[in-house]
């Protein structure tokens, strides 16, 4: 057994990752996992290749601290294509170990003890651990369940005195919105009347279905105060590659490359290659991608609903999720326990991603193969016997 006395204190009240939970469990029952975020299907071919092709021919050895060139110029013309944003590679553009390293590296080479930072509940599980890590203190803003829309009189109730970072994810995991001009007109506000940095959470970046995505980088009033974060693990299935980035103004990126240098330094270099090669694609390989997840998206988004869970359609990700609520659900966390062994699907509590726990939507990841999703559907019908 752990002794979790000598587990730091500022780690000791997150315990182990809601994640790695309950894909241990779905192992140990032999269930389906639709509750981790990650694809049973690896990214393209000729992206694996050239990485591969790197591992043999070179380069092998540490990358710079910033990352390789061909990388960062890569992600200078994707922003360009894909924002309309110009963006210098070498002042603005750090290769980080994915969009997770990426904000606890913005974290820790910019916090002072104690400075707050503004989380949007449901966040993503990382996020108040890498404040805690850089020695902040979290905020909570709380849009109301189910539609979670953000407007000033939210993100007013979370803000005090000492807070200097609003962090904001859009697609956001795990609600699969993807927030609209009035949001951000909202958010820039507010940014700016209180002197906030924002750190963006892009990582889904690519995958939207008919309300694109739209970076705060393109906001002349947050352009220098906006860090971006994002990777190509979700956009080309690779996500146990960990290459990221972060696009920032000169002096945001300092801090981002203070911490960097050393906590990881450089990314594996062989595949900061592929990752180049991934963002060079042409856009109808995203097309297809997107498509192919939406077609996915609208099976699981049948299928919960014929079984009863009161699906919410996302507009981006590739997570939907079941307002079990509705059906007089009041503990989500205990609901998928049950439906985990007794029906033999995994999905996730979204009362992981709020600070006082409360019981809320469950996430089903839907970016797997279309006869996975058929399976689970199929088991899905059996939950109606676990409702109230």
């Amino acid at each position: 057994m752990t002794d979790s006395s000598r587990i730091g204190t500022r780690l000791r009240p997150f315990g182990t990752s809601i994640f790695a939970e309950v894909s241990a469990a779905a192992a140990r029952h032999g269930a389906i996992n639709l509750g981790q975020g990650f694809p049973d299907e690896d990214g393209p071919e000729i992206v694996r290749r050239a990485a591969a092709e790197a591992v043999i021919d070179g380069p092998n050895q540490y990358a710079p601290l910033a990352g390789l060139p061909v990388l960062r110029h890569a992600v200078a013309s994707w922003v360009q294509r894909t924002q309309g944003e110009a963006i210098d590679p070498d002042h603005e553009v750090t290769v980080v170990t994915g969009a997770t390293g990426g904000i606890a590296d913005a974290m820790l080479g910019l916090l002072e003890p104690g400075d707050g930072v503004i989380l949007i509940e449901p966040w993503y599980d990382s996020y108040p651990a890498a404040v805690a890590m850089a020695g902040g203190r979290c905020r909570f803003a709380t849009p109301a369940a189910p539609r979670y829309r953000l407007d000033r009189t939210v993100l007013e109730a979370a803000v005090d005195d000492g807070c200097r970072v609003l962090v904001v994810n859009s697609p956001h995991n795990p609600t699969g919105r993807v927030l609209d001009d009035a949001e951000w007109d909202a958010i820039e506000s507010f940014v700016l009347e209180h002197d906030l940095i924002l750190i963006s959470d892009e990582v889904y970046e690519s995958l939207t279905y008919g309300t694109p995505h739209r970076s705060p980088l393109t906001r002349p009033g947050l352009r220098d105060r906006t860090i971006v974060v994002s990777s190509i693990g979700k956009s080309f299935s690779l996500t146990g590659w960990k290459v990221g980035w972060t696009i920032a103004a000169p002096a945001l990126t300092d801090a981002i490359r203070a911490a960097h240098q050393f906590t990881i330094f450089s990314v594996a270099t062989p595949l900061q290659i592929g990752a180049a090669t991934a963002l060079g694609l042409p856009e109808a390989s995203f097309e297809t991608f997107r498509d192919s997840h939406r077609e996915r998206r609208d099976l699981l988004v049948d299928g919960l609903e014929a079984a009863g869970l009161h699906p919410i359609v996302p507009q981006g990700t590739y997570f939907v999720l079941a307002d079990v609520g509705r059906c007089g659900v009041i503990d989500d966390r205990a609901f998928c326990d049950r439906l985990l062994e007794e029906v033999g699907v995994a999905a996730i509590p979204t009362s992981a991603f709020h600070h006082d726990g409360r019981s809320g939507p469950i996430r089903f990841a839907f970016c797997k193969r279309r006869e996975v999703l058929e399976e689970a559907i199929t088991r899905l019908a059996g939950a109606a016997r676990l409702l109230p």
